[in-house]
C-alpha cells in the first residue's frame, strides 16, 4: 500500500482545506470540517494554512477562503472555494465520487500541488 491507495487497494481520497489563520470564516469552518473528517473515515482530511506552507503552494494562489482540494489517488478532482456548510460539502463529495473525471476548471497545476502537499504537508496536518 502506498499513499495513493488505501487498505483494499482503492484510491485514497484526500480532502485538504486550504485556509489562513487570520481568516474568521476558516476558523468558524474548522469544527464542521473536523466533524466531516469523523463522518468520512475512509478519506484523509488535512487543514493547511497556505501562508505557513507558502513554498509548498508554489504558483497556486488561493484568493477565496476556505478553498478545498479534493483528490482521488493522485488526481485532483476539485480545487475551488466552497461555502463553509456541511450540506454543501456532503453534496460535493457525493458528486465527486460518482464522476470519473476532475471538475472542469481544475487548474493544470493542481496535481503537482497535491504531490507537494502529500510529500511536505499532509502527513503532519491530518485532522
Amino acid at each position: 500500500m502506498d499513499s495513493t491507495t488505501g487498505d483494499e487497494g482503492q484510491p485514497t481520497w484526500w480532502v485538504a482545506c486550504l485556509c489562513a489563520a487570520w481568516c474568521g470564516v476558516c476558523r468558524e469552518w474548522l469544527p464542521a470540517f473536523t466533524e466531516q473528517a469523523r463522518a468520512h473515515p475512509e478519506m484523509r482530511f488535512a487543514w493547511v494554512d497556505v501562508e505557513d506552507e507558502d513554498e509548498t503552494m508554489g504558483e497556486v494562489d488561493i484568493e477565496t477562503f476556505p478553498t478545498l482540494l479534493i483528490a482521488r489517488g493522485d488526481e485532483v478532482l476539485y480545487l475551488a472555494p466552497i461555502p463553509p456548510f456541511a450540506t454543501q460539502f456532503t453534496r460535493l463529495v457525493a458528486r465527486l465520487r460518482a464522476q470519473p473525471r476532475p471538475d472542469p476548471g481544475v487548474p493544470p497545476e493542481a496535481d503537482a500541488l497535491l504531490a507537494r502537499l502529500r510529500t511536505d504537508v499532509l502527513p503532519r496536518t491530518l485532522v
